[in-house]
């Protein structure tokens, strides 16, 4: 099957295997035998689609329209699958196979082109709260999903080697950290990247989530990466710094979280993407983010 890759999931693949493992030359070959072995007609590509799966918008021998997600083994396909098998389709998009096989997830398919991102600011963020509030449940008991403290220690691993510039920025967001990992206060199974681009309109729900990179820990680390949505608009507005702190005020008293937790939490991650941003050759993105970390 002749397809090119959408350029977003070609970069981003290429900032986190800078050495390739062939995951995307044998990627037209996969998506064939996915296809054909279900019986599946291809209608597209989702362009620009995601960063670490590609994503096909196909019908099922039915008819149904689904959605044919094929992702390499460093982005943890199963336990996507296994998150989403255990939401049920509550507050997520529904999982249409059982199984994972080669990288390969069959999904609902909802409205790609339509996330709550294209909402006014207030509505999008009250809507994708709501959200996230459905996916917050307790895991299962066997399960083998990566824990916050896990991800995080991994992450803070490699800021430590951060440059000097930015040494004092890191050193904030490792210390409110390693206070925050000292005693969560809940285990929750996490989405582990929601921000308003990852929940899209559905026809059973008017909005769900897709994409999960599961984690299980407290709600607080979730709800981090809502908080800098729209980081653009953000540093180019001059009362920024007090919506941003406004906006953790809100988000934190709608949910239940607390708010300091909430603020370590969007410290770190922010910290942790500028960092990781600037390593990869994403200059720009970097200082947004490192930009509004200073802000917390």
């Amino acid at each position: 099957m002749a397809f090119e890759p959408p350029r977003r999931l070609v970069r981003a693949l290429g900032e986190s295997a800078p050495d390739g493992d062939g995951w995307l030359e044998r990627l037209p070959e996969a998506v064939e035998r996915a296809a054909a072995s279900r019986e599946l007609a291809v209608e597209r590509v989702q362009v620009p689609g995601g960063r670490s799966s590609l994503v096909m918008l196909v019908r099922r021998p039915d008819g149904t329209p689904a959605v044919l997600k094929l992702a390499p083994p460093r982005a943890r396909p199963e336990s996507e699958r296994a998150a989403l098998a255990h939401w049920g389709g509550l507050g997520a998009v529904q999982l249409l196979e059982p199984a994972v096989t080669e990288g390969v997830l069959v999904l609902e398919r909802l409205h790609p082109d339509v996330s709550v991102r294209s909402l006014p600011e207030a509505k999008a963020l009250l809507e994708a709260a709501g959200t996230l509030r459905r996916l917050w449940v307790e895991p299962p008991g066997d399960h083998v999903f990566e824990t916050v403290a896990e991800r995080t220690a991994r992450q803070a691993a490699v800021m430590r080697g951060a440059s000097a510039e930015v040494a004092g920025l890191v050193d904030a967001a490792l210390a409110a950290r390693e206070e925050l990992v000292a005693a969560p206060p809940e285990q929750r199974l996490l989405h582990g990247t929601f921000r308003q681009s990852k929940v899209l309109a559905g026809e059973r729900m008017p909005w769900l989530a897709v994409g999960p990179d599961p984690v299980v820990g407290e709600c607080a680390f979730d709800l981090a990466r809502l908080v800098r949505d729209r980081v653009e608009d953000l540093i180019a507005s001059p009362s920024g710094a007090a919506t941003t702190r406004r906006r953790v005020k809100r988000l934190a008293e709608s949910l239940d979280v607390d708010q300091e937790r909430l603020r370590g939490w969007t410290l770190f991650r922010a910290v942790e993407s500028g960092v990781r941003a600037l390593r990869v050759g994403r200059p720009k993105d970097g200082e947004l983010l490192l930009e509004f970390a200073g802000w917390l």
